[in-house]
């Protein structure tokens, strides 16, 4: 029986959710060693597990994988959600690089003063409406397929319905003025292996508290 993958991070979102989206949309169970303090830190970066001194690091298939955009790109490969060929998947990288670019921000946002992360949720509103989604909402209206690429669910699929599901939850309409990304959203969220992800006792993490800001700072900062 294969192992199955181990992700070491803290017990929150941060840069692995997007790991846990992509092997639960592949419909592949994980382990999660979850990183509470320092030491188990140094431990990891004594023994020469993390290639550069950082997290996320996934052990798979004999290997001790780190850098969130190399883990993506081969569990999408893997499981068949990369494309068919070059052109698709340089389109389908263009796409999940551009909305990181604005999952980025959501995975930072817990980390600002209180009063910075009020105005970053406007910030955040305003790049997804004027710059992100309009590109998305073309693309779907464009081609009239249910998934951005090749009519097929790829890597830029979860990674943007994880986004838009994040932001819904600090702005339930940013959706309001993307009649196509609203029903998109719908349907991506019901294919079954990521229904199964979003439903309660999933390994999906909710939204960052200040536990997990504790956790993080005590891991990695000096």
């Amino acid at each position: 029986m294969a192992t199955k993958p181990k992700l070491h991070y803290p017990n929150g979102r941060g840069r692995m959710e997007s790991v846990r989206w992509v092997l639960a949309a592949a419909g592949v169970e994980f382990d999660e060693e979850f990183l509470e303090t320092k030491e188990q830190l140094q431990k990891l970066q004594d023994g020469n597990h993390l290639l550069f001194q950082q997290v996320p690091m996934v052990e798979i298939d004999g290997m001790k994988l780190v850098q969130t955009r190399s883990i993506l790109h081969y569990i999408a490969d893997k499981h068949h959600l990369f494309g068919k060929d070059l052109k698709e998947r340089t389109l389908i990288d263009m796409y999940v690089e551009g909305t990181l670019d604005l999952l980025e921000l959501l995975i930072l946002h817990p980390f600002l003063k209180p009063d910075d992360q009020q105005k970053e949720v406007a910030n955040m509103a305003q790049k997804a409406i004027i710059r992100y989604f309009p590109v998305f909402e073309k693309v779907l209206q464009g081609h009239g397929q249910r998934f951005l690429v090749g009519n097929q669910l790829s890597l830029a699929d979860i990674i943007l319905l994880q986004t838009i599901l994040a932001l819904e939850e600090k702005i339930p309409n940013i959706l309001s003025a993307f009649p196509h990304l609203q029903e998109y959203t719908v349907k991506i969220s019901n294919i079954p292996t990521i229904k199964k992800f979003l439903e309660p006792g999933s390994k999906k993490k909710p939204p960052p508290d200040d536990i997990y800001v504790r956790t993080v700072y005590t891991v990695f900062m000096p």
